[in-house]
């Protein structure tokens, strides 16, 4: 079984951790990586979240050698956890969910690295997710108090993702609409 799931109250640190991240991963990867953005709850101010700093790099393709062998040479770990989770009535071409992840260099803060192909769906999920709750903050705040009340009452914390995530798919779902609304790009 898992450790304990703890989330905590949004920490104004984060951002800064998020920097010093991106730096690290923009100098292993050089041109290789088109974006780099701080991504999931601990990106969202106000929003209370695990103390685990999401990144999101963005590559023109998944190139496992290449990519896997930036990030290894100066440290991370890769982790096999190859397809992100396909919301409902989402494209389910395998292309659009694939991804790379990896883990913080060892010794350093826990972190996870979501390596996505630019222009994927996965790719726009996380940016576009990560942006609607930003501009909504009460749908933020109740967000935060799901993954709380999930945290505290769950008996498997293996089965926290599996619970989440249909919460995370009603988000989702409603930040297309606000996306159709709003014009918004990534």
């Amino acid at each position: 079984m898992a450790d304990a799931i703890n989330i905590v109250p949004y920490q104004p640190g984060w951002a800064g951790e998020f920097a010093v991240l991106a730096e690290q991963l923009g100098a292993a990867l050089g041109g290789l990586a088109l974006r780099i953005d701080h991504i999931g709850s601990t990106s969202v101010p106000g929003l209370a979240a695990k103390d685990v700093i999401d990144v999101q790099l963005t590559v023109a393709e998944l190139d496992d050698e290449a990519v896997a062998g930036g990030l290894l040479a100066v440290g991370f770990e890769l982790k096999p956890f190859d397809r992100d989770h396909l919301p409902p009535g989402g494209d389910d071409a395998p292309a659009q969910w694939r991804k790379l992840f990896f883990r913080e260099k060892t010794g350093q803060r826990r972190a996870h690295i979501h390596v996505r192909r630019a222009g994927s769906t996965n790719q726009r999920y996380a940016l576009l997710f990560r942006d609607y709750l930003r501009a909504q903050p009460a749908t933020a705040a109740a967000y935060g108090e799901l993954k709380r009340r999930l945290a505290a009452g769950l008996a498997d914390p293996d089965s926290y993702p599996d619970v989440k995530d249909p919460a995370v798919d009603l988000i989702y779902l409603a930040a297309e609409q606000w996306a159709a609304h709003t014009g918004w790009r990534q």
